[in-house]
């Protein structure tokens, strides 16, 4: 399963909102530096309003959605590179992820202390770009210098990557993450062995107190803080910037369903913006979804974008992928529409797929597979 990884400073929300997204406790939230110190592993269920209409419609005797793994990484201070604080045991930790929530405080709040004593999150985002970049800067050199030897001998592997590196360590050295450097498709894939802390596709969390949630989900660019998180996420890496307020999640884990929905709309508001993160995420990771459905159970699956039908099946059982003729698909929209598999057939929207056809997220399929 696939792993997300949050960072940030101490003290900026980083625990309270794994709290939040995976529903537990298993990280200490508290009021000073390196309150966790070993990563908190929590799976994260992907919300997906199409589950319940499906399963209503088939009369489902249950319903599976689909997961995602959230991991609470030690606070980073400055010098992490260097070995301060936990740095080491940081920068070990985010390499083992696949994509990064960097949570940025966007709130004023004297009670909670901040670790540089005042509240900035451009300043506490360029912190950790800066020491990320100067980790990778540190690898690279080191491998750079092991490979040149191999290189000069005629080992073409070895050549490949010093080209790589030479091209990339002055991109990082200008303080440039490695993954708005420019590649070809063989470049990318070398960099890949790399394992490069700043190749890694990132999306921020701009956590808000309770009190400025609702005007922020409404006009995200009201919030000075937030609005300047949004630039440069946008500006710097096309990344997304979403509002949340981990706070008001973490007070949802005490109440019923009914009674969160009773909270959230005196509010003002349908969610605390941690939905919308666990989807981005999941988006960000290059996850899709696709959906089945009958009596004994309707559930979502998760695929890599551009996976073909056999590969989707085989996310079922080995065995269907191995043995796969063929796919009925429909997608969820004309599926709904239709009111079941059978209407959707007799209204044309039901298609037979073969090999070679490409899973969309949000198709409601049938596979069919030999003996």
């Amino acid at each position: 399963m696939l792993q997300a990884g949050i960072v940030g400073l101490p003290n900026v929300g980083k625990s309270t909102l794994f709290n939040a997204v995976t529903r537990t406790r298993k990280a200490e939230a508290a009021n000073y530096p390196f309150c966790t110190i070993d990563p908190n592993v929590g799976v994260v269920t992907v919300p997906d309003e199409r589950l319940a209409a499906l399963s209503k419609l088939s009369g489902s005797q249950k319903t599976i959605p689909t997961a995602i793994e959230f991991v609470d990484i030690a606070g980073l201070v400055e010098g992490a590179s260097e070995g301060a604080g936990l740095g080491n045991k940081f920068l070990a930790n985010i390499r083992e992820v696949d994509a990064i929530v960097q949570v940025v405080r966007c709130f004023e709040n004297d009670d909670i202390i901040h670790e540089l004593g005042s509240v900035d999150p451009l300043r506490d985002i360029d912190i950790i770009h800066s020491e990320l970049v100067l980790a990778d800067i540190a690898a690279m050199e080191k491998r750079l210098s092991s490979r040149a030897k191999k290189a000069k001998s005629g080992d073409k592997d070895s050549q490949k990557e010093v080209a790589l590196l030479e091209k990339l360590l002055p991109h990082l050295h200008d303080g440039q993450p490695a993954i708005t450097l420019e590649l070809n498709d063989d470049e990318r894939t070398t960099l890949k062995d790399f394992f490069l802390l700043t190749n890694k596709r990132s999306i921020f969390a701009c956590n808000v107190s309770e009190d400025e949630l609702a005007d922020t989900l409404e006009n995200p660019d009201a919030n000075p803080m937030v609005a300047k998180v949004r630039q440069y996420a946008a500006e710097s890496q096309g990344a997304q910037a979403i509002v949340i307020s981990a706070k008001i999640e973490e007070e949802l884990m005490e109440l019923s369903p009914e009674d969160s929905k009773e909270f959230l709309a005196e509010m003002g508001v349908t969610d605390s913006g941690v939905s919308t993160l666990i989807q981005g995420v999941y988006n960000l990771l290059g996850l899709r979804t696709y959906l089945t459905t009958g009596e004994k159970e309707t559930r979502a699956w998760t695929i890599i974008a551009g996976d073909k039908a056999p590969a989707a099946a085989g996310v079922i059982h080995t065995d269907f992928e191995a043995k796969f003729i063929r796919a009925e698909v429909v997608h969820y929209d004309d599926y709904v529409a239709a009111g079941s598999l059978s209407a959707a057939r007799d209204s044309g929207k039901l298609r037979a797929e073969g090999k070679d056809y490409e899973v969309k997220d949000g198709d409601v399929i049938n596979f069919l597979t030999g003996a």
